[in-house]
């Protein structure tokens, strides 16, 4: 099992010109005192629709990488933007940050998944892997201008640490900064940084 901070970790610095949208929570908090950057969109209080922001940020630059971290309890919420993003086949990564939990919200279980990668496959989705450590995350990481979105179901330990501070960014400076880094020209790749 993966803990939540290295697996956001690996990925950011996987593809650091990557765009990327976060779901609430812990998850948000964690990614804002990880590596803050223009190119992250913080959902602070819209559960379920990280992936559907994300498809949105994705076919408006389709020549830029878009990664979605979503929690398994966001996930749940909303099932139904799978066949959606599928149809559309963008280069978006969806991350499921599993630990079983609604952390932010004291740590209620969140409904049992079943198999993400499963309905992501089902919904047409043309890769999802389920992972639990970052050999295999390494392994199942994406090429840039793959042929469609990839889900990565990241089986993550509970919480242990004490969630990071709060984003501090108003809405209006947050969605300032990220439309002008998604206008920006894409920037030089840089993937295959060891995860």
């Amino acid at each position: 099992m993966l803990d939540i901070r290295e697996a956001i970790t690996a990925l950011l610095d996987r593809d650091p010109t990557a765009l990327s949208v976060s779901t609430c929570g812990y998850i948000t908090r964690d990614v804002y005192n990880i590596a803050d950057r223009p190119g992250n969109f913080y959902l602070v209080g819209s559960m379920g629709m990280a992936a559907p922001i994300g498809l949105g940020v994705a076919l408006a630059r389709p020549d830029r990488r878009v990664v979605v971290l979503d929690g398994d309890g966001s996930f749940a919420m909303n099932p139904g933007c799978l066949p959606m993003i599928a149809e559309h086949r963008p280069d978006l990564l969806h991350v499921v940050l599993d630990n079983g939990a609604h952390e932010s919200t004291g740590g209620q279980r969140t409904a049992a998944l079943g198999d993400p990668a499963a309905l992501a496959r089902a919904a047409g989705y043309p890769a999802a892997h389920t992972v639990d450590n970052l050999d295999g995350l390494a392994a199942a990481y994406p090429a840039r201008g793959n042929a469609g979105p990839t889900l990565l179901h990241l089986r993550c330990h509970p919480r242990t640490h004490k969630a990071g501070r709060r984003v501090e960014l108003t809405p209006q400076e947050l969605v300032t900064r990220f439309r002008t880094e998604a206008a920006a020209p894409v920037p030089a790749a840089v993937e295959g940084s060891p995860l």
